[in-house]
């Protein structure tokens, strides 16, 4: 089991959104530990701008891992990326349409 510190705040949805990516992306059950900053002057005072931030068991800590490359970087680096969850969550569906500007029988479209 990985076992992890999540430094974050009440109402953090970026804290929310990191917790979900964890869960999903790691190669085995995740125990978070959750520290509330605003409950300590201190921990406010250094995480208050950096949250969420993760630390492992050795104490090395990952600022803002809601960014995917990060996060999966991170956890590669442990041995914890479940490679195949990163793939499902990083390669559209076959017959998706297409992202951002495309073009369609000689005009462009968004979306």
């Amino acid at each position: 089991m990985i076992q992890l510190s999540i430094y974050t705040t009440l109402g953090c949805h970026l804290c929310a959104q990191l917790e979900a990516l964890v869960v999903t992306l790691a190669n085995q059950e995740v125990s978070l530990h959750h520290i509330e900053i605003s409950d300590d002057d201190t921990l406010a005072e250094r995480y208050g701008v950096r949250i969420p931030v993760l630390m492992d068991a050795n104490g090395e800590e990952l600022d803002r891992g809601f960014d995917l490359d990060k996060l999966s970087a991170w956890l590669q680096a442990r041995g914890w990326l479940d490679e195949a969850a990163l793939a499902a969550l990083t390669t559209p569906p076959e017959n998706a349409p297409p992202i951002g500007a495309h073009q369609r029988n000689g005009r462009r479209y968004l979306g």
